[in-house]
């Protein structure tokens, strides 16, 4: 059911010390049509200095809270902080921030020299100083010798580094960047990730990214706020996401994930006794189920092993048998039936062990409680 203005809940993100805030949302709504809200009552508290990531599908509202931010869209209610300061009635060029955009918005007319002197024109800056922020930006991201080209002739991703450079040369207090990355190649992609970590590392500067791609966010946030319906799901540094997801949407959306869903059976403590096919799964009760409820089971594919030495290792011990396996170099991705799942998957490294694997074997899956996380359905 939509949601609208006068019915949304309050759904916070907010680090406990305000007063180390450097940007905030504050109760922030957005609705295009009066009606339906595509944010919904968004709480977050940005560090300075601080790398996040919003991170999400498509339609789930993490673009529309960077154009907030950066002035483009107005928030329908609540309120946007910089430094303390409400900055919703601000026009763009007064916002002291620097925008980094998909599709690099670079002036096709100008050189990349021109290019990244135009934010300091605008803002009345020297000339003499402006030709030393420029060539200062340019040698940051490594084009010093490129000032005089146009974007034509420069590859993808070396636009991309010239549009990174236009929103660090007049020294902002904030950077947004919406997909910067999405029209690059896989390798350039991934190449383009760590620069703009070593860039962010380096200068200091606040960030805040969006992205769909989850290995962005994990590779180059301090924290990640996973959207889905305008709503922030979860909020969490890389590691914590990954390895301690809050619901199930967020263990499906991070990394690949086993889910298996059953009834609860008996609860002992935080471990809870899951019926799932028949099978009896012992899982940690992260969303607080009680006995008769259903629950999905989220299991990473690495948290499995194979055939273990000692099944007393592991408080989850079944039969599988090999369905498909598919080599990937280091590992193997193997999609087993198990508990009556023929969809689960399990990462095999490749070692000498696995060459009596294969197709149509039947081996033994085990894996500890704690790695098997009974979440809402």
């Amino acid at each position: 059911m939509n949601e609208t203005l006068a019915d949304a809940g309050v759904e916070t993100a907010v680090t406990s010390d305000a007063s180390s805030c450097f940007a905030r949302f504050v109760n922030v709504q957005k609705s295009y049509d009066g009606v339906e809200l595509v944010v919904k009552d968004f709480n977050l508290d940005i560090r300075k200095g601080e790398f996040v990531t919003l991170l999400g599908p498509s339609g789930s509202g993490k673009t529309t809270c960077l154009m907030m931010m950066a002035g483009f869209e107005t928030p329908t209610h609540g309120e946007i902080l910089l430094k303390d300061e409400p900055i919703s009635g601000l026009p763009p060029h007064k916002r002291g921030i620097g925008m980094v955009f998909q599709n690099y918005a670079l002036f096709p007319h100008m050189t990349v020299a021109e290019n990244l002197a135009f934010p300091l024109e605008v803002r009345k800056v020297g000339k003499s100083e402006t030709e030393a922020k420029v060539k200062r930006a340019l040698d940051m991201v490594q084009l010093g010798e490129f000032g005089n080209r146009r974007p034509a002739q420069l590859s993808g991703g070396q636009q991309q580094r010239v549009a990174v450079a236009r929103a660090l040369v007049f020294d902002p207090v904030l950077v947004l960047m919406d997909e910067p990355l999405g029209a690059l190649d896989k390798q350039l992609r991934e190449q383009m990730q760590y620069e703009i970590k070593h860039i962010h590392e380096n200068l200091g500067v606040t960030v805040v990214y969006v992205t769909h791609d989850q290995s962005e966010a994990l590779t180059m946030s301090n924290r990640v706020a996973v959207f889905e319906d305008g709503v922030i799901q979860q909020l969490a540094p890389p590691d914590e996401l990954y390895e301690r997801p809050d619901n199930a949407f967020v263990a499906q959306f991070i990394g690949e994930n086993n889910t298996l869903v059953g009834t609860i059976k008996e609860i002992s403590g935080d471990i809870v006794s899951v019926d799932v096919n028949g099978s009896m799964i012992k899982a940690k009760n992260i969303a607080k189920g009680k006995v008769g409820d259903k629950t999905t089971l989220s299991i990473r594919p690495e948290r499995v092993a194979t055939n273990p030495s000692n099944e007393g290792d592991y408080q989850n011990n079944f039969k599988a048998k090999i369905e498909e396996l598919i080599y990937l170099g280091d590992h193997i991705r193997t999609r087993a039936s198990v508990c009556g799942d023929d969809e689960f998957v399990v990462k095999i490294a490749n070692t000498s062990a696995l060459a009596a694997i294969k197709v149509g074997t039947d081996v033994t899956f085990g894996w500890k409680a704690e790695d098997c996380r009974a979440l809402d359905v």
